[in-house]
């Protein structure tokens, strides 16, 4: 794959109306949200939810790209086509989770750090052989108790740009994600002070590290109020100072910023995103990778069972249908009650 591909990839991931489903959750999480719907957590269950998800029709109307877990990239449908495959056949680029987890960061506290360089390379060269094309590494930033320290920040950010210059040398494009957490009190401005400091860190490093900005996607939190702030911002302001805390750290260069949704409600996720997008002009394509709150609706209308396979495939079609729409700016929450 040539330089100009990977630049391709990237814009493809960002293309008009569409953007990205995380579905890589670790095997931990996963359980967490199948026993949601007191359903076991086991191999088949896993696939079966996610084949579901995969093969909703339409799904590559608003879908460009798919993070996969390692389970998930090496696993086979019901009738045996690998799922990457099932993706591909739609036009839709598989991409891998490549990070080992947060773990806690060495003589500081309460913050973490995230693993899993070691063998990158190997492991890197083996997944574009099983398909994929892109891939994701989340570093995890919390603000309070005299959180975050710089050492954490910068000991994140070095380990984003390393996994993302492996990358690149692996000719994958990287999701370069740290995600300022939203649990706590605090305010959108103390949001806004850490993601300023964080994305400034992170875009040194990158530049250390000799990674090409045009062949990498940004995967950040919006600047929004923490979850137990009593003052939560709207809409209009989590736009604003998001819009304005990337246009100081972000260079044009970038092809797109995808954000997540980093716990927000599948409603809240959606506005906020929408607001973006149609406030002012940006240099970036302003997309979304979404897990939760693309999912959320189609796992609780499945529950488990073969019969509202097809209940829950229309709710997550539903579901990227509205965030397609915000992605493009024309969303209204008025679209909710009538969909």
């Amino acid at each position: 794959m040539s330089e100009f591909e990977m630049e391709e990839i990237a814009l493809q991931l960002v293309a008009t109306s569409k953007g990205i489903l995380a579905a890589d959750e670790s095997t931990g999480t996963i359980k967490k949200r199948l026993e949601s719907i007191n359903v076991e957590c086991t191999e088949e269950t896993r696939r079966d939810y996610r084949e579901l998800l995969f093969t909703s029709e339409g799904i590559s109307d608003y879908i460009s790209g798919v993070i996969l877990y390692d389970e998930t990239l090496r696993q086979s449908s019901k009738d045996g086509q690998r799922l990457a495959e099932i993706l591909s056949a739609q036009g839709i680029i598989p991409g891998i989770k490549v990070d080992m987890g947060a773990k806690g960061l060495a003589y500081s506290e309460g913050e973490l750090i995230t693993e899993g360089l070691d063998g990158l390379r190997e492991r890197l060269a083996e997944y574009h052989d099983l398909g994929a094309r892109f891939a994701k590494w989340r570093a995890v930033i919390s603000i309070g108790n005299g959180v975050p320290s710089q050492y954490c920040i910068e000991t994140n950010a070095h380990a984003l740009a390393r996994y993302a210059a492996l990358c690149q040398e692996a000719n994958i494009v990287p999701i370069v994600e740290p995600e300022v957490l939203m649990d706590g009190s605090h305010s959108i401005d103390e949001c806004y002070a850490v993601t300023e400091t964080v994305l400034k860190t992170v875009f040194d490093e990158l530049y250390k590290q000799r990674v090409v900005l045009e062949q990498m996607l940004l995967k950040p939190n919006m600047v929004i109020s923490g979850k137990e702030c009593l003052a939560q911002a709207d809409t209009e302001e989590v736009a604003a100072k998001t819009l304005y805390c990337f246009e100081q750290t972000v260079p044009a260069a970038v092809p797109g910023i995808v954000f997540l949704s980093g716990g927000q409600s599948e409603s809240q996720a959606t506005e906020n995103l929408n607001t973006l997008n149609e406030t002012g002009s940006h240099p970036w394509e302003i997309s979304y990778s979404f897990g939760r709150a693309l999912q959320s609706s189609a796992l609780k209308a499945w529950g488990g069972k073969k019969e509202n396979v097809a209940a829950a495939q229309a709710a997550f079609i539903q579901r990227a249908r509205l965030t397609s729409v915000a992605r493009d700016g024309k969303y209204s929450p008025d679209m909710e009650s009538t969909s």
